[in-house]
């Protein structure tokens, strides 16, 4: 005869095991209320019912016409290539704020996103007070770890519980203990003879800091940096001056968006400190997407840079906010408006696509085409998987990629081989994108 019993996800009683409240979160729609680092100056609404909107309108436009202000800032801003990293540098601390609050350009050097290693360092030292968002988020993340040790205790504590009842009614009913459940007694009588108190207070049974670990290293890691800094009103720390040694790293699809789309960034050679022409820094970008760099004139249509700049160029042209993927397995994370706000929704994998007619003319293009373009069907799956155990969802998106331009054909390169204009070898490029989801059965019966 077996047991049954039903389960109720158990919440804890004490003070203990309930959440502290979370620190105010920073006012993101104001920190981030330009999705671009340009301005727009947009007419006024319509109006129907109401007749001055239109002269409102009117005046608007007018003045747009005679003094149009300008949409991009006064000064550039300003980065350095760095051929080691092969990335770009801002070391201008109010470009680089410029270029994360606006955008979600780049990350920090020191950081796992935001560049935020000076504020840890001055909290960390006891300059000021508070915490970072990174210690915010470590401290969410201990939070909703020992949540969930107090749940698997309480849990564990009611199964025992309810067993120990029936096989003690079971006992008095027929006077003798049922075989399957000897075990689970004796188990518990001997946690009762050890602690002298009821099964569920040895230390296997309790969470950490609560006798199953040393408490020390459990206070240790739930006191911030801020309860353990020095005196605040010091005067020694108040006139310490920390050097920032973080900088912004930019992407080269982030970088040459800034330079060639917005018009917002120029780059300078750090030898020189001279600005660097879009083309030469197109030429520099696809030559550093290889391993050793490779030169210009062995560059070919499909270059790791111009295959993830097309696709980066067209999902920020949509409005969605583009951000590396590595950490997902995939090529660019889309958000909706930052990540500061909500999750990626999607994960977007860069597959070339090599439908034109050049690319099966010889039967050696034939060969090289299977090679780049041979993916398993275990690969799809294991991707495909992985971005919906983070609830994300997997974007194909297909480059078609053209055939190669001959040396000063069209206007568009030299002689050399070099482009010259940046903007008509962009447009023989083309992306489609597929949506790719799991079908479960118990989601999909329709």
């Amino acid at each position: 005869m077996g047991v049954h019993f039903e389960t109720q996800p158990a919440t804890a009683q004490n003070e203990d095991s309930t959440r502290p409240p979370r620190p105010p979160r920073p006012n993101y729609n104001k920190l981030h209320a330009h999705p671009l680092p340009v301005k727009a100056y947009p007419l006024p609404p319509l109006i129907p019912h109401n007749p001055f909107s239109i002269l409102h309108i009117a005046i608007v436009y007018l003045s747009h016409v005679i003094s149009s202000p300008s949409s991009h800032p006064q000064d550039l801003l300003c980065a350095y290539f760095s051929a080691d990293t092969r990335s770009f540098h801002v070391t201008d601390e109010i470009t680089a704020r410029t270029l994360w609050e606006q955008g979600f350009f780049g990350k920090g050097s020191l950081s796992r996103s935001e560049p935020a290693w000076l504020e840890r360092e001055r909290i960390r030292q006891g300059l000021v007070l508070g915490d970072t968002s990174e210690e915010i988020t470590r401290k969410r993340r201990e939070e909703r770890k020992q949540f969930k040790n107090e749940r698997a205790r309480l849990e564990r504590e009611a199964i025992e519980t309810k067993l120990a009842e029936e096989a003690t009614n079971h006992s008095h009913s027929n006077g003798h203990i049922e075989p399957s459940l000897a075990p689970d007694l004796a188990q518990a009588k001997s946690a009762e003879e050890i602690d002298g108190q009821n099964p569920t207070s040895s230390p296997a049974a309790l969470p950490p800091g609560r006798g199953g670990s040393p408490p020390e290293k459990e206070e240790l890691i739930a006191i911030p940096p801020s309860a353990v800094a020095s005196d605040v009103s010091s005067p020694h720390l108040a006139q310490k001056v920390i050097i920032n040694q973080e900088h912004l790293q930019l992407t080269a699809e982030e970088a040459f968006f800034l330079v060639y789309a917005l018009g917002v960034l120029e780059i300078r050679d750090p030898a020189t400190a001279q600005p660097i022409p879009t083309s030469r820094l197109f030429s520099i970008c696809r030559s550093h997407s290889y391993f050793p760099p490779q030169p210009s004139s062995n560059l070919v249509p499909d270059d790791p840079f111009l295959l993830s700049y097309v696709v980066y160029h067209y999902f920020r042209s949509l409005g969605w906010v583009v951000r590396p993927g590595i950490k997902f397995g995939v090529d660019h994370l889309l958000y909706n408006r930052g990540p500061v706000f909500a999750h990626a929704e999607f994960a977007v994998i860069i597959l070339p696509s090599y439908t034109g007619g050049y690319w099966s003319s010889t039967a050696e293009l034939q060969a090289k085409v299977k090679k780049k373009t041979n993916k398993s069907w275990w690969w799809l799956h294991c991707v495909n998987r992985v971005q919906a155990q983070v609830k994300k969802t997997l974007v194909l998106a297909y480059v078609e990629i053209p055939s190669p331009v001959n040396g000063g054909d069209e206007g568009i390169t030299n002689e050399a081989g070099e482009v010259t204009d940046v903007g008509r070898f962009l447009k023989r490029y083309r992306v489609r994108e597929l949506i790719l989801k799991r079908w479960t059965l118990n989601r999909n019966k329709e």
